[in-house]
C-alpha cells in the first residue's frame, strides 16, 4: 500500500511483470473484461460469496496472529475495483503497452484475438479459452516455481503450459462444439456444476458416443429432469461471444516516462530509483521488440 493505505500490488506487479515478459521477446495485450453475461450471475455470486468468507477468516486470522492464514486468507479477500482497472489501464498505456476493452467477456476477446491471428497466443489461466476458440494457450506464462496446494500443506512445481486446440480435439477425437457439450456437462460459469455425478472422462464417453447432449438425452443417457439450464444459450455464448475487432492496428507505443513516474513515484510513493531503472529496462526492450517486430511480424504477440 502507498503513505495513504491504498494498494498498489497490482501497479507493481503490473509494471515489473510487464518489462519481464517484454525482455522475454513477447508481446502482450492486455484484455480487461466487460459487463459479463446474465447467465454468469450465478457464479459470480458464488465467487462473493467465497471473498466474503475470506474475509470474515482474515479478520479472525488477524486477532488470533495466525500469520500463514492471514496470508492465505488476504489472497481469497482480494478484490479489484474499478480505480484499480482504470489506474492499471492508465499505466499500461503510458508504458506503451496496448490495451482492449471487452465489451464482455475478457477471456471470450482474447480468445477472440487469437482466433483471427492478431496474436499468437491467449495467456491466461482459464481453459475457457479453449471454448471461446482459442487456437492455442499459453498457462502458468508469470506463474514459475513452488507454490502451495489450496488448503494443503504441499507445494507444487508450476511451469509454463501451452495447449494447442488442434492437437487436443484431434487426440481426443472431438470436435470444438462436442468440447463445449463436454463442457457444460461438467459444468461452466453460466451451469456451475454441470450435471451431479459425470466427471470429465464419462462427459468424453457420452459425447464421443452420442455426439451431442440432446441425443444422449434421447436415449436415456442423461435423465432429462437433469438439465435445468437452456444448452443451447450455453453453447451460443461460447460460440457466438459478444467480442469486438480492433479499429486499427495494434502497435506498442512510445512509453511516456514523465507520466509513469506521477502515477507510481508522485502519487502512490514507488521508489523513484527503482521505478527509473525499470523504464530504462522498459525503453530498451520495447526498442528491440518493435526491431524483432519489423523482422518476425506477430508472431510474438500475446
Amino acid at each position: 500500500m502507498d503513505s495513504q493505505g491504498r494498494i498498489t500490488s497490482h501497479l507493481s506487479g503490473l509494471f515489473y511483470r510487464t518489462i519481464n515478459i517484454l525482455e522475454e521477446g513477447i508481446i502482450p495485450i492486455y484484455v480487461f473484461d466487460g459487463k459479463p453475461p446474465e447467465e454468469k450471475r450465478a457464479e459470480l455470486e458464488r465467487r462473493k460469496k467465497i471473498k466474503e468468507e475470506a474475509e470474515k477468516k482474515l479478520e479472525k486470522a488477524k486477532v488470533e496472529g495466525k500469520v500463514e492464514d492471514m496470508r492465505k486468507y488476504s489472497q481469497a479477500a482480494i478484490k479489484l475495483t474499478n480505480e484499480m482497472v482504470d489506474e492499471s489501464k492508465k499505466l499500461l498505456e503510458n508504458m506503451g503497452i496496448p490495451v482492449i476493452q471487452a465489451p464482455s467477456e475478457g477471456e471470450a476477446e482474447a480468445a477472440y484475438l487469437n482466433l483471427i491471428g492478431i496474436t499468437w497466443a491467449s495467456a491466461s489461466q482459464d481453459y475457457d479459452s479453449i471454448l471461446f476458440g482459442a487456437k492455442r494457450l499459453i498457462r502458468n506464462l508469470t506463474i514459475t516455481g513452488k507454490r502451495k496446494l489450496p488448503n494443503k500443506d504441499v507445494y507444487v512445481e508450476i511451469t509454463p503450459e501451452i495447449v494447442e486446440t488442434d492437437l487436443l480435439l484431434k487426440k481426443l477425437g472431438i470436435t470444438r462444439e462436442q468440447l463445449i457439450d463436454i463442457a457444460i456437462l461438467i459444468g461452466t460459469d453460466y451451469n456451475p456444476g454441470g450435471i451431479k455425478g459425470i466427471g470429465p472422462e464419462r462427459a468424453l464417453k457420452i459425447i464421443k458416443k452420442y455426439g451431442k447432449i440432446e441425443k444422449a438425452i434421447e436415449y436415456g443417457e442423461i435423465p432429462k429432469r437433469d438439465i435445468t439450464f437452456d444448452i443451447n444459450e450455453i453453447r451460443n455464448l461460447f460460440l457466438n461471444p459478444q467480442v469486438i475487432k480492433p479499429e486499427k492496428n495494434i502497435d506498442l507505443g512510445e512509453p511516456d516516462e514523465n507520466k509513469i513516474l506521477e502515477i507510481l513515484v508522485k502519487e502512490h510513493n514507488f521508489s523513484e530509483d527503482r521505478v527509473k531503472n525499470g523504464i530504462q529496462r522498459l525503453l530498451k526492450a520495447i526498442r528491440e521488440a518493435k526491431g524483432m517486430s519489423r523482422q518476425t511480424g506477430l508472431d510474438q504477440w500475446f
